[in-house]
C-alpha cells in the first residue's frame, strides 16, 4: 500500500462555510430545539392541570429572565423551522436553484424569522399590557 499526499474530504479546518450550509445546519438545530422547547410546554401543561402550586412553580420559572430568553429562542426556532421549511417546499418541486436565488430565499429566511419572532413578542406584549 503506497500512502497518498492527496487531501481527505474537506474538514472544518480548510472548509469555508457557505450560506447555504450555515442555514442547513441552523434548520436541523432548530428542529431539536423546537423538541426540546415541547418539553417544556409539556411542563408548563402539566402544571396546569396539577395544581396552583405547581403552575405557579412552572409560571414563575418560565417567567424568569432565563425562562424568557428560552421561550424566545423557541420561538425564533418555530419561525425559522417554519420559513426556510417553506423554502424547502419551492426546492422539492424544483424552484430556487440559481445560486442568487438560494443566497436571496436564505436571507430572506433569517429576516423572516426574525422579523417575525419580534412581532410575535411585540404583539403579546401589546396583549398583555392590554388585558392588565
Amino acid at each position: 500500500m503506497t500512502s497518498h499526499s492527496r487531501p481527505l474530504s474537506p474538514h472544518l479546518q480548510i472548509y469555508k462555510p457557505q450560506l447555504t450550509s450555515m442555514l442547513s445546519i441552523l434548520h436541523r438545530l432548530t428542529g431539536v430545539a423546537l423538541a426540546f422547547g415541547t418539553l417544556l410546554l409539556v411542563y408548563w401543561l402539566v402544571a396546569a392541570a396539577s395544581g396552583a402550586g405547581a403552575f405557579e412553580t412552572a409560571r414563575s420559572l418560565i417567567g424568569s429572565f432565563i425562562g424568557r430568553l428560552l421561550l424566545f429562542g423557541w420561538t425564533f426556532a418555530l419561525f425559522y423551522h417554519l420559513c426556510n421549511g417553506i423554502r424547502h417546499l419551492f426546492w422539492d418541486v424544483g424552484l430556487g436553484f440559481e445560486l442568487p436565488t438560494v443566497q436571496r430565499s436564505g436571507i430572506m429566511v433569517v429576516a423572516a424569522s426574525a422579523g417575525l419572532t419580534l412581532a410575535a413578542w411585540i404583539l403579546g406584549y401589546v396583549m398583555m399590557a392590554g388585558a392588565a
